[in-house]
């Protein structure tokens, strides 16, 4: 395996991991509480049925949060897999080819998890599908 990385640039990118981390949770807090939110609105007092536009449009918005919220959660899980790499010193390295990823990656895509040709060569994989 290559070089390991240096103790102080593991911890910047602990640090920004951390940060992500606690940005996406706050993120679906925030999606979560907006959800509970609109269901105890969604009483018209005026006794008068919503218009059905209005009806799919909040199913639209809450199946966005729905989905966002998904995405988050994904890389809410690359994240906490990559923090778990730093902490058993393999940050930095592709999961497939073992090769070091670029720093410049890195800092663009802190829990990326293979280098670039190799996740190129993945997404290549899957259009074929």
């Amino acid at each position: 395996m290559p070089d390991k990385m240096d103790a102080k640039k593991l911890d910047f990118f602990k640090k920004l991991l951390l940060k992500i981390k606690s940005q996406i949770l706050g993120d679906i807090r925030s999606m979560s509480d907006e959800n509970a939110g609109d269901q105890s609105d969604k009483g018209d007092l005026s006794g008068h049925a919503m218009h059905m536009a209005d009806v799919a449009t909040d199913m639209y918005d809450r199946e966005f949060n729905l989905s966002l919220a998904s995405s988050d959660r994904e890389i809410l899980q690359r994240v906490d897999a990559a923090i778990a790499r730093i902490d058993k010193g393999t940050y930095g390295f592709c999961l497939k080819s073992g090769k070091k990823i670029p720093e410049p990656r890195l800092r663009a895509i802190p829990y990326a998890e293979y280098c670039l040709e190799v996740q190129e060569e993945m997404d290549r994989g899957k259009g074929n599908r």
